[in-house]
């Protein structure tokens, strides 16, 4: 190992400043949310961009999802993807697995943190749908190359942990699209913010329902009937609580309903007072 400018500093050191030196770009980006729903696995990031993407297919039933430099994660999906080709066509389609494509991110990006100058500043998601929800994977690879089986949902980038906070409370197990749409929304969204609209965030899934390829990119009107659906639901849900109390005065006071009697202290007296 070159010894750095300035004199001679310890590798524990050096790898201290190169983790905190990632962590920091990292952060600086916006947070991407990957989540189990009923058909599948859902993919949501903020991303003005038309063009540059940080949720992408890797094979029949694998996708990819980053935050951080985007040259250099795009480098690992391409990496990825010619991995996944090159062994499905010379030994089986099933021999491409998302624990093999994690296995071989967590090699590259360990290498790179450990030999190189400047270590990579991002995090990734690689995740697989199964013929059944107990078969999804979806596993977090950090910029260090430490791998992470994670159980119905991951949160990488940004503000990851107040965001995966926020998405504890609204996940469970077997949402349909739209609530589950929702509830990635809920937890990317700041308390007191406004949501993104649909032209400003980037979604996909892996539907386990579809022949062949599983990956599906939402965009477009698509996304927006989708949204329209998950705001429904949202207001739908909250609709009971609010008229609870309408309907039972007007329970109250139904014809031929007895007055109801006031508690001691209540009576009224018709003195005016």
């Amino acid at each position: 190992m070159s010894i750095p400018f300035g004199g001679y500093a310890s590798p524990e050191q050096i790898m201290r400043d190169r983790a905190e030196y990632a962590r920091k770009g990292i952060a600086r980006g916006r947070s991407v949310v990957v989540m189990q729903y009923a058909d599948g696995i859902l993919f949501v990031a903020p991303n003005p961009s038309k063009a540059l993407h940080k949720i992408s297919e890797i094979y029949d039933r694998i996708g990819f999802a980053a935050v951080g430099r985007y040259n250099e994660f795009e480098s690992l999906r391409l990496a990825g993807i010619r991995y996944a080709d090159i062994n499905g066509y010379t030994f089986n389609r099933n021999d491409v697995t998302g624990r093999g494509l994690a296995n071989l991110y967590a090699q590259h990006l360990g290498m790179i943190f450990t030999e190189s100058i400047k270590s990579f500043e991002v995090e990734i998601v690689v995740a697989e749908v199964g013929d059944a929800p107990e078969d999804d994977q979806i596993y977090r690879i950090t910029f260090d190359g430490s791998v992470f089986d994670e159980q119905g949902m991951a949160v990488i980038g940004g503000q990851a942990d107040a965001v995966g906070g926020r998405l504890k409370e609204r996940y469970s197990e077997g949402l349909p699209l739209p609530q589950a749409l929702d509830a990635a929304l809920a937890a990317l969204t700041e308390p007191g913010g406004e949501r993104p609209p649909a032209t400003q965030i980037e979604v996909a899934v892996l539907d386990r329902g579809r022949e062949h390829r599983k990956f599906l990119r939402l965009s477009g009107p698509r996304l927006e009937k989708l949204l329209e659906a998950a705001k429904e639901g949202q207001e739908g849900a909250q609709q009971p609580a609010e008229q609870a109390p309408v309907d039972q005065a007007q329970a109250e006071q139904a014809p031929g309903a007895a007055p109801p009697i006031a508690p001691e202290g209540d009576i009224d007296t018709g003195s005016g007072e």
